[in-house]
């Protein structure tokens, strides 16, 4: 079984990205964190995807996550 690796877009000064990094360390999810904020690129990917301009998002496969609202 291959282990996924969920994506999560932030920006350094959002409180919710810093909490749902928490929530993913403490599960033991393993994710791979772009900051949105230093490639404008990315960030036009992440709204492509989200259709939002909102972080964080995170990319789970085919599911989608806008927002950290804890578990």
């Amino acid at each position: 079984m291959v282990e996924k690796e969920i994506i999560i877009y932030t920006t350094p000064r959002c409180p919710f990205c810093k909490v749902a990094k928490e929530d993913l360390d403490r599960k033991g999810i393993k994710y791979k964190e772009i900051d949105v904020s230093k490639d404008a690129e990315e960030l036009e990917k992440m709204v492509r995807i989200s259709g939002k301009r909102l972080v964080p998002v995170m990319v789970d496969g085919e599911n989608v996550t806008v927002g950290f609202g804890g578990t």
